[in-house]
């Protein structure tokens, strides 16, 4: 099942593209004409961010499965029920509150399973930082509610690393299949395969890929091709 993506607003643009950011984008255009084209039609991606901790997880997972515009709604009423969104506060808040919030009953278990692990130091979220890609993926995941696309959008927005595809993401799918004029019903093993192209960028390949997905919802006037 493909994901919405969480990128429906520019809430959270980086306003300086790192070096390496630029770099990994001029190195994608260079060796594929698809993504160049989008440069040359809306300019360069934003580099979007997220602090990285607790408070960016839950938000990545009330955006599982749901609009952007209901998770974001559901996110902001979480912070306007605490002081500073951290482990021990979610936990204050019993199930009837999150409701009201907007948890699902689901979420609000995956919210109280990640507070817990974080607090009882099953899940250091601060040692994450200084791991590898897959070791963080293997620590995150072996937590409830947490699974490869949650890890692909915190791997990317929240530690910035590079060469993540989160192939299931919805955008990215519609993107994919756009620029490279591919049926709908291609399958992810296929676009997982036209990624592998962009190692080891590919993480900003998809950056690329949402800039195309939200200037083409934006501005249907212009043609990409």
């Amino acid at each position: 099942m493909n994901r919405p993506s969480p990128i429906s607003d520019r809430s959270q643009v980086v306003s300086d593209r790192s070096p390496s950011f630029i770099q990994g984008i001029e190195e994608l255009t260079k060796r594929d004409r698809d993504l160049a084209k989008i440069i040359d039609l809306y300019e360069y991606p934003p580099q979007w961010n997220r602090e990285p901790g607790f408070a960016t997880l839950i938000r990545i997972i009330l955006e599982q499965q749901v609009s952007y515009a209901s998770a974001q709604a559901t996110f902001k009423r979480l912070n306007e029920a605490v002081d500073n969104l951290c482990p021990e506060s979610f936990l204050l808040l019993d199930d009837l509150e999150l409701k009201s919030i907007g948890f699902s009953r689901q979420k609000t278990n995956y919210g109280q399973i990640l507070a817990q692990a974080v607090l009882d130091r099953t899940l250091d979220l601060t040692s994450l930082e200084t791991l590898a890609d897959g070791e963080i993926r293997q620590k995150l995941t072996a937590i409830k509610g947490i699974g490869n696309w949650t890890v692909d959008i915190y791997l990317m927005m929240a530690l910035q690393r590079q060469d993540v595809f989160p192939s299931k993401d919805l955008a990215v799918a519609i993107a994919v299949k756009e620029i490279k004029y591919l049926p709908n019903r291609t399958p992810v093993a296929e676009l997982e395969m036209i990624a592998e192209t962009w190692k080891p960028y590919r993480a900003i390949a998809t950056k690329i890929l949402w800039h195309y997905y939200l200037n083409r919802k934006s501005n249907k006037k212009q043609s990409y091709k």
